[in-house]
């Protein structure tokens, strides 16, 4: 009994003294290689679709609730996890954990309150104001750059 109450309190230490984020965030893929990005109604810039993780949610789990609120995406693939990079941009804490993945769209997004605007681009076509970080996600799944710790 003892031994589960001091486990508690170490584990609510720890939680308060080296607590940490993570978040999704995916390169969704259309049959004709085109990605998904979206517009946020809060933040500037086209992102890839993604989110943080609520408490006992697994990435997987996350990937998937993200992917179809915010653009009505079913995954035809198993998403594969690229890397898990420090987005130290938006804190000393958080984390992001970067899959790739087909799909498909069960119907068009409509603009919401989070999602401004949304749509599938060819690589080489990106929307005017992508996010430099998503530029350099989709660089390094090229093969064009190394992949980098950092987001």
């Amino acid at each position: 009994m003892l031994r589960n109450v001091v486990k508690r309190l170490l584990h609510t230490f720890f939680f308060w003294s080296r607590g940490m984020t993570m978040g999704v965030r995916a390169a969704c893929f259309d049959t004709r290689g085109y990605v998904f990005l979206v517009r946020h109604t809060y933040v500037p810039g086209w992102h890839m679709p993604g989110g943080g993780l609520e408490r006992g949610e697994t990435g997987s789990q996350a990937l998937h609730k993200e992917i179809r609120e915010e653009g009505n995406l079913f995954a035809t693939s198993t998403p594969q996890l690229i890397h898990v990079y420090f987005n130290n941009r938006t804190s000393d804490r958080d984390h992001v954990m970067f899959y790739r993945l087909e799909v498909t769209q069960t119907e068009a997004k409509v603009p919401d309150r989070e999602i401004s605007e949304s749509g599938f681009f060819p690589l080489d076509a990106l929307p005017d104001g992508t996010t430099p970080a998503t530029c350099r996600r989709l660089a390094e799944l090229a093969g064009k750059v190394p992949p980098d710790d950092y987001w």
